[in-house]
Parts: C-alpha cells; sequence; structure tokens
C-alpha cells in the first residue's frame, strides 16, 4: 500500500448535492464544530458532518447549542448530525435544524458513548429495528432535504445486523448509509471489519461510506478496494491533521501522494484556527476549547509534554498564540523551543 496506486472517483450524490470528493470528517462529539469543520472542508473535505446535537427542544437555546447550529458562512452542503429515541421528537429537531440552516440531516445510530447509549441513543437503538424503521420514516417524512444515517456493524459480536438495519434504512427513504466497522461493544478498539460493510454494499442501491481506521491515504484506497463503499469518512486521525482529508482525496484522484505541510504551514493552520476558536467562542471558552486541538497537533513533536504544559497555562489569547507560534518557528528553525508563559 504505498507510492503510486490506482485512482479512484470517490464522489457521490446525495439528493442534489454532490459530494466530492469522497472523502467526509465524521461527526464528533466535542470536536467537529465550526471552526473545525470550515478548516477541514478548506483543506479538502468534501463534506463536514456536524457534532452531534440533541433532539430535546430543552437544550436548544442553550450557548452549546446555539453554537452548534451556528452555520453562518459554512460551504455548502451543511450537514448536521441529531442524536435520540423517539420518533417525534427526532422529527421535530430535524425541522428545527432544517429551518437553522442544515442542508442534510444525519442520525446517529453510531455513538458508543455510555451517556448517550443509556437512554437507548446511538448505537443501542440498533438492538430495536422496529423503532429504527420507526424513527427513520417520522424523520425522512418531517423534512425536504435528504436524510443520511451513521450506524456500526452491530450490538456486539453476536449480534451484528447492520445488514438488516440497512435494508430498513433504504425503505424507510434515507439517502446515504455510513458504516463504522466495528459492533457497539467494541467501541473504538479491535480492528474495523471492512467485510461487513462489503456486505451492506453489495446489497444497498443508495451510497455507502466506508468508516474506521482510516488513517492514510494509503489506508482509505485499500477499504474503498475493500468494501466497494462510493465514499471514506474519517474521524479521529483528523485530530491534530485537518490536513489529513485532503491528502486522501489527492492521493484518491491522482494515485500519488501528497506532500505532508511544512512546519510553517502547520504553524499557520493551527494559528488560523486557534484565531477562528477564539471569536467564535469568545476569548474565555476558546482559550480552554483549543486546548485539546493543540494537544492533537502537537502529539508527534519533540517536547509535545512541556509544550502541552505550557500552553495550557496560558491565561489570553495572545498567550495561547504566542506561544503556539514561538514554538513551531523554533521547530522550524531546527532549535529547541524555548517554553515560558511570561506574559
Amino acid at each position: 500500500m504505498g507510492g503510486h496506486a490506482a485512482s479512484y472517483n470517490a464522489r457521490m450524490q446525495i439528493g442534489r448535492h454532490r459530494i466530492d470528493p469522497g472523502v467526509i470528517l465524521a461527526p464528533m462529539a466535542g470536536v467537529t464544530d465550526k471552526p473545525f469543520r470550515l478548516l477541514c472542508k478548506r483543506l479538502g473535505a468534501g463534506l463536514a458532518v456536524s457534532e452531534m446535537t440533541t433532539s430535546d427542544p430543552r437544550f436548544w437555546h442553550t450557548a452549546k447549542s446555539r453554537h452548534r447550529m451556528d452555520h453562518a458562512g459554512e460551504p455548502d452542503p451543511v450537514s448536521v448530525q441529531i442524536a435520540g429515541t423517539d420518533p417525534a421528537v427526532m422529527a421535530e429537531a430535524a425541522r428545527f435544524n432544517v429551518d437553522h440552516g442544515a442542508q442534510l440531516i444525519d442520525i446517529n445510530m453510531g455513538c458508543p458513548a455510555k451517556k448517550v447509549c443509556n437512554t437507548w441513543a446511538g448505537s443501542a437503538l440498533m438492538r430495536e429495528p422496529m423503532l429504527v424503521a420507526r424513527i427513520l420514516e417520522a424523520v425522512v417524512q418531517a423534512v425536504d432535504v435528504p436524510v443520511t444515517l451513521k450506524i456500526r456493524t452491530g450490538w456486539d459480536a453476536v449480534n451484528r445486523n447492520a445488514p438488516e438495519i440497512a435494508r430498513i434504512a433504504e425503505a424507510a427513504g434515507i439517502q446515504a448509509l455510513a458504516v463504522h466497522g466495528r459492533t457497539r461493544d467494541q467501541q473504538y478498539t479491535g480492528v474495523a471489519e471492512y467485510d461487513t460493510i462489503a456486505n451492506i454494499k453489495s446489497r444497498l442501491r443508495i451510497p455507502v461510506i466506508a468508516n474506521g481506521d482510516i488513517d492514510s491515504p494509503e489506508k482509505a484506497a485499500f477499504v474503498l478496494r475493500a468494501t466497494g463503499a462510493d465514499a471514506v469518512m474519517i474521524g479521529r486521525a483528523a485530530q491534530g491533521r485537518p490536513w489529513l482529508l485532503g491528502q486522501v482525496a489527492h492521493f484518491l484522484q491522482h494515485g500519488q501522494r501528497a506532500p505532508d505541510p511544512s512546519l510553517g504551514e502547520i504553524r499557520d493552520i493551527l494559528l488560523g484556527h486557534l484565531d477562528h476558536l477564539h471569536a467564535f467562542y469568545g476569548e474565555f471558552s476558546g482559550i480552554r476549547i483549543a486546548r485539546k486541538h493543540l494537544g492533537w497537533y502537537a502529539k508527534d513533536r519533540p517536547e509535545n509534554a512541556t509544550f502541552r504544559a505550557v500552553v495550557n497555562r496560558a491565561q489570553t489569547a495572545d498567550q495561547q498564540v504566542r506561544l503556539t507560534r514561538d514554538y513551531f518557528d523554533a521547530l522550524a528553525a531546527g532549535v529547541m523551543p524555548e517554553l515560558c508563559v511570561a506574559a
């Protein structure tokens, strides 16, 4: 899986929306906020799905929900993920999000998090195929935009019922299906099982998106080959590497790797991301939300632990920006960064 490879036409149509390239940023709670989605789209993603929004109307007007529903200036198509267990409530949440700019509604039946599964949302729903059908039909009928679905291969190793759920989804009018190649009880451990995704793809007419363990351009090409999927979805591997999606798209189209960004380019990407986080959330929250992104960006770098310890002490946006710029400038100059947090 290296060097030159065959090129792939990874693109697809979801309703009136052409997803090209077919390289999609997965919805990740606390990660795929508007600043990160915009960054990944600018760097080459064909679609970036919002972090999960609640279907509970009691929480729609909190500051967190208002930020999650802010799509002003976001490139088309805007895809918003909703989660919940009640068909009528989910339908209303879909309508509310479409009224606030969503052009695609994605339903979460793939999240393995306990706090989601314990309320029977996320991948826990896969245990209830009849309820799945009612939720999907209610949401599809509620809105005039395409509805997509994200699932896992099943609840556990004995209950790999993704093919059954996939057939229900297609019959309900779902227009694209993303499959994470793990069962709910695997969480993110083990190895993604692409044969189940291939099985689902062979049975459906709607586009299928392969998700799970795609962490390089070569792996993306391998997964498309192994599954026959129409597109790939990348989640955790994009944390700290938002340019990965564009690199995957380039490799799929041209059959060769695009170069990694230089330290100077990474610095500029990161400083732009910090500025957007500070502006979007305000200085106090923006500084804190930026910390995990800074940690991910630096995780493969020398002095990573020291950098995180210092940058996490920054109390102002200016300090955070200066420390980050100085760190990458020192790396680019080939000297060990001087890490101090003086104002």
